[in-house]
């Protein structure tokens, strides 16, 4: 007999809706989104709908708990995850658009074209989830749509090999505070020997910026690991600035900005 209880998790949730899915029809929008492991702003929760697409002509399903929409054949490209019916990730990210601001749809962007494997979410078999050109060519196969101005000026500032949303996140904090664009995962080589990767640099006056999660706390490999690295790398004659998910906190954002402005100032004039 089945459970009345509600599932206690979004996958459970997900696969039970699954069940009663007819041919037709695809998870869609945010459903779809957190399915591929692409980072939703804001977490799940039980009362959050599940989003279902189903072809132009169709009759959306009209279920509690279940938003439903239309959505042409032309546009989707069926996939299943976790063996279930979903739409692909560029058609996911598309149909979330219109809910998404400059630097969520940044985020998300990263999140498709990334192929770093450790990205917090994502599939490492499946990465990259979508390459730049092909983004461009469903946009224009597209046309309008909810949102798309958010993705087409959100795509040029979207880069590859990023690690985990909190480097888009930080990056974008300092492009739009008038600070310059600066490398993602730069590979930092002295003497003829790779000291290690950074999250952000600015090789030019050798300053590094790395964010650190709470792993990098707890975990005391990991811990040991970056201290030794910034050892190396501070040997080199690298400036290394640290943040934490405090520094990206709308109160303490203009002293990050003021301490990164600060150390380019200093190296740009001993350059």
């Amino acid at each position: 007999m089945r459970s009345t209880e509600a599932p206690e998790t979004f996958l459970a949730t997900a696969k039970c809706c699954a069940e009663r899915m007819t041919g037709r029809q695809l998870f869609s929008r945010v459903t779809a989104a957190r399915l591929w492991g692409l980072p939703v702003i804001h977490a799940w929760r039980k009362a959050e709908l599940i989003d279902i697409v189903v072809p132009t002509g169709s009759t959306p399903p009209r279920t509690r708990g279940v938003r439903g929409a239309r959505l042409h054949h032309s546009r989707v490209r069926s996939h299943r995850v976790n063996g279930m019916a979903v739409v692909d990730p560029i058609a996911a990210l598309f149909t979330c658009a219109q809910d998404l601001d400059g630097l969520q749809a940044v985020v998300m962007l990263d999140a498709l074209l990334t192929d770093a494997g450790n990205y917090p979410g994502l599939d490492e078999r499946l990465v990259p989830l979508a390459g730049r050109q092909e983004i461009e060519q469903r946009l224009d196969e597209w046309g309008v749509f909810p949102g798309h101005g958010v993705i087409r000026d959100a795509l040029p500032l979207a880069r590859e090999h990023v690690e985990s949303p909190k480097e888009t996140e930080t990056r974008h904090l300092l492009i739009t505070n008038g600070l310059p664009e600066p490398a993602v995962q730069h590979t930092v080589v002295a003497e003829g020997r790779v000291i290690g990767r950074v999250d952000l640099a600015y090789p030019q006056w050798k300053i590094a910026i790395e964010y650190d999660g709470d792993g990098h706390r707890t975990e005391k490999g990991e811990w040991r690991r970056d201290i030794r690295r910034q050892r190396e790398l501070e040997a080199a004659g690298w400036r290394v600035i640290h943040l934490t998910q405090d520094d990206l906190a709308p109160m303490s954002r203009a002293a990050f900005i003021a301490l990164v402005r600060r150390a380019i100032a200093e190296r740009a004039v001993t350059a």
